[in-house]
This record gives structure tokens, C-alpha cells and sequence, in this order.
């Protein structure tokens, strides 16, 4: 028998694949990459941001729909906690500059509390 604990589960679990697939999908759109790559703060610039933005484009798709699959969902899961926590430097250096990143601009607290709400949700959907 299907618990509401597993119910809840699958629900967040689609709603996060949905989320990550499409942020990720964006790593690839000209415009929003662009972007992106201008909020790469200047102590990570060794590598090209545009190759940067590819690589955590794809870590966001894989990540998801790694969600979806019973035999990654546990890795998957934590490894999207981890990429959280490794992207928010990027968040942190673009918060509070609309005239700049425009929408990528998440002020910082609501930013940190949107990164914490979406660890949790990754990590409750494989309890």
C-alpha cells in the first residue's frame, strides 16, 4: 500500500524534475546563457563561463530527471543539494544587481532562502 509520505514524494520529486530540467534547459537558450555567464564571479573566471554555464546546465538536467530514476534517486538527490550549495556563490555575486543581471538578480536573502527550501525538498523526496 502507497503511504502519504510516498505520495508527497513523488509529487516533489516531479515538481523538482520539472524545475531543474527546465533551469537547466536555459543553460543552453543565448540570451538567459549570456546572462548567466556574467554572474560567474571574477575568482571563478579561470575557466570560460560560457563552459560553466554548459556544465551546470547539464548537472541541472541530469540531476533531474536522476530524480525520476529508482536507481539514481539517492545520488541524484545529493548531488543536487551539493550543486546548490556550489552555484550560490554566483547567486551571491549577482544578488542586489538589477541594473546588471536584471531577473537574475534574486536578492540575497530571498536567494538563500530559495536555495535552502530546494535543498530540503531534494533531500526529502528520498527519505
Amino acid at each position: 500500500m502507497v503511504t502519504l509520505l510516498e505520495i508527497a514524494q513523488l509529487i516533489v520529486r516531479i515538481l523538482l524534475t520539472v524545475v531543474f530540467v527546465a533551469m537547466g534547459t536555459l543553460h543552453f537558450v543565448p540570451g538567459p546563457a549570456r546572462g548567466m555567464a556574467a554572474m560567474v564571479p571574477p575568482a571563478l573566471r579561470v575557466v570560460r563561463p560560457s563552459i560553466l554555464v554548459a556544465f551546470t546546465g547539464v548537472c541541472e538536467i541530469l540531476g533531474g530527471i536522476g530524480l525520476l530514476i529508482p536507481a539514481t534517486r539517492v545520488p541524484a538527490a545529493i548531488c543536487l543539494a551539493i550543486f546548490l550549495v556550489a552555484v550560490f556563490p554566483a547567486n551571491a555575486y549577482a544578488a542586489g544587481k538589477t541594473e546588471r543581471f536584471g531577473v537574475f538578480a534574486t536578492p540575497l536573502v530571498p536567494r538563500l532562502i530559495l536555495q535552502i527550501v530546494l535543498i530540503a525538498l531534494c533531500l526529502f523526496c528520498v527519505l
